[in-house]
């Protein structure tokens, strides 16, 4: 697929002419996250000691990362070496964390991807000198794939998602985002849905495969951790929702509706008491929320603050008999998971999920993992990032969708406060979403099957 040159020539004067921005912004970002004043060459395409010959996998974050761990992983076992890059520190963390074994090996070696500059992205294919390349999800950068392309490096977009919005985005720009797409080997897609958008855009080559985040498999540790707070928590009557991921906004409505919750449920107790049928049949509930980017930390603690509910963080607090006592004091109604890579072990303890993500048009996060740990969901009405997956979970009975043509946070409040009162709903929710984070794997030896052969 040949170049559109006009177009291209605009994109590479535009990346040329913001490049002091671009760095800026990166010293910037350094404030809150140091990481991104590090290794500021290697996204210029100057990697020190990169080890050529290798599978290169770009996961850009967090998310895209636990993703490719199965893939990974099983390639690992066949022997060959991987090359793996992000565009974030955060995702480069996780990378360090879960082939921690295989970084040490040398049969893993990271680097950030380098801007998509002409000059940058060559350097960085004449030290890397990949076999394949296989990109996450929606990573498509115009310099990287016509440049694989011109040299016959097989690049593919795997685990690939393109919601009807980003379609649309993409239509605008005419033959130049059909040429980008189309320029890739091939396209292995998670659903029909986004094969069919792929293939109106003109791309020959497109394979569903399924979801690569339904073979993840969740850490042990972490979840074990978590059934032992929820056993915890269990025998001191208490109940826990998890709000996992969420966005920018979606703690303010979170925490009205909690306080609704909280109303509630001291009406009931009241209630309860004056007609003496007895005492509530649970303690006050706890919620947990955990921000999708650790920068937002401090700034949701300050939120918990101000809504006067009492927060306790989980950086504060050992995973031990003592941390346990201070979640179920009655006087505490808020946790601020203020940790990285723990999600297995908030989901374990959990009773219910609300999704974050989901709540704003954000398009959503990631509701398999909440799912394989038997966890109920809550949706928002803003799901497009995982259409098909959201729906499925809808269908088979793991998942409702809340929202609605009056307030947000009444509508999460009524249903959060109906879940926790219905043992018998969460419970058959909770097993409808085991088997729904079961049903659907098998993507990692799909899309294996599909790149057989197919290296340069």
């Amino acid at each position: 697929m040949d170049r559109p040159w006009l177009w291209f020539a605009c994109y590479q004067l535009g990346w040329h002419l913001l490049l002091p921005v671009v760095l800026l912004r990166l010293w910037w970002r350094g404030h809150k996250d140091p990481g991104y004043r590090q290794a500021i060459a290697e996204r210029f395409g100057f990697s020190q000691g990169i080890r050529p010959g290798a599978i290169w996998i770009h996961a850009v974050s967090v998310g895209e990362t636990r993703a490719a761990q199965p893939l990974i992983e099983a390639y690992l076992q066949e022997g060959k070496t991987i090359l793996l890059t992000c565009m974030t520190p955060n995702g480069r963390r996780t990378g360090a964390a879960i082939f921690a074994d295989a970084i040490a090996q040398g049969r893993l070696q990271q680097v950030y991807l380098p801007y998509d500059l002409c000059w940058s992205v060559e350097r960085f294919l004449k030290a890397a000198k990949p076999t394949l390349g296989l990109f996450m999800e929606t990573e498509a950068w115009p310099t990287i794939v016509f440049r694989a392309a011109e040299i016959k490096l097989p690049v593919y977009l795997i685990n690939a998602r393109l919601s009807e919005r980003s379609a649309r985005r993409v239509a605008r720009f005419g033959n130049a985002g059909r040429s980008l797409f189309q320029a890739f080997a091939g396209i292995l897609a998670q659903t029909e849905l986004d094969a069919g958008r792929y293939r109106a855009l003109g791309v020959k080559h497109c394979e569903v495969v399924g979801n690569l985040k339904f073979d993840v498999v969740l850490n042990p540790a972490l979840v074990e951790q978590g059934l032992a707070l929820h056993v915890h928590l269990e025998k001191n009557n208490r109940l826990m929702v998890c709000a996992a991921s969420t966005r920018e906004g979606e703690e303010a409505i979170i925490l009205e509706a909690w306080q609704a919750v909280l109303q509630m449920h001291a009406e009931e107790s009241a209630s309860a008491s004056v007609s003496g049928s007895g005492p509530a049949s649970t303690a006050q509930p706890l919620l947990c929320i955990v921000p999708r980017h650790p920068e937002r930390f401090t700034e949701v603690a300050e939120l918990i603050r101000a809504s006067e509910l009492t927060l306790l963080r989980r950086s504060e607090i050992h995973l031990d008999a003592a941390g346990f006592q201070k979640l179920v004091d009655p006087t505490a109604a808020v946790v601020l998971g203020d940790s990285m890579g723990e999600m297995p072990f908030y989901y374990s303890a959990s009773d219910l999920v609300v999704m974050g993500g989901s709540l704003l048009p954000l398009g959503g996060q990631n509701l398999i993992e909440a799912c394989a740990a038997g966890c109920p969901v809550l949706l928002g009405e803003h799901t497009f990032n995982f259409q098909q997956a959201s729906q499925d979970a809808i269908d088979c009975g793991a998942a409702m969708r809340v929202g609605g043509s009056g307030s947000l946070s009444s509508a999460l409040a009524a249903a959060m406060s109906r879940m926790l009162q219905d043992q018998q709903q969460r419970q058959a929710m909770g097993e409808a979403a085991l088997w729904y984070a079961a049903h659907y794997q098998g993507a990692t030896i799909r899309i294996m099957a599909a790149l057989k052969g197919r290296t340069a």
